[in-house]
């Protein structure tokens, strides 16, 4: 299991927590704080970075919602893995440099979000992950994904 790749379709990122992200060029991801510059980064807690996979917001689509990547507010979008399923601490190498730690599948919404009302159904609470940043550093779309 240790040699399963994936690769990072999107990088998103958003000034404000409650809203879709937008993609980005390329990020930086900072060692025990997250994506700079996203609302979400923040020392001291365990979500640091969202992470959600491609076929989980393809399930979604199936349902007739138009969204994409960054529309669940999640900061890495990855293609080739189902994070959800697997176990808290697994831990992602990201390009040459970056340590992935993951913290956390899934959250409580606590709003329903815009897709839930036009859908009825989100993927996100169950199916995206968090992570926190063990080791920092730039971050792209199309860069490999693999298990650490």
């Amino acid at each position: 299991m240790r040699n399963q790749m994936a690769k990072i379709i999107a990088v998103c990122s958003s000034e404000k927590k409650g809203q879709r992200k937008k993609a980005i060029k390329e990020g930086i991801l900072k060692e025990e704080y997250g994506l700079v510059g996203d609302a979400h980064a923040d020392s001291g807690w365990h979500r640091q970075v969202s992470m959600l996979s491609q076929t989980s917001i393809d399930k979604i689509r199936a349902l007739g919602a138009d969204v994409g990547p960054g529309d669940f507010a999640e900061n890495l979008t990855i293609e080739g893995m189902e994070l959800f399923t697997l176990p808290i601490g697994t831990r992602f190498s990201v390009g040459q440099d970056i340590i992935l730690e993951m913290t956390q599948i899934g959250k409580e919404c606590h709003d329903r979000c815009a897709i839930f009302k036009q859908v009825g159904t989100c993927v996100m609470p169950a199916e995206g992950i968090f992570t926190r940043v063990i080791k920092g550093g730039v971050v792209r779309a199309g860069d490999e994904l693999k298990l650490a």
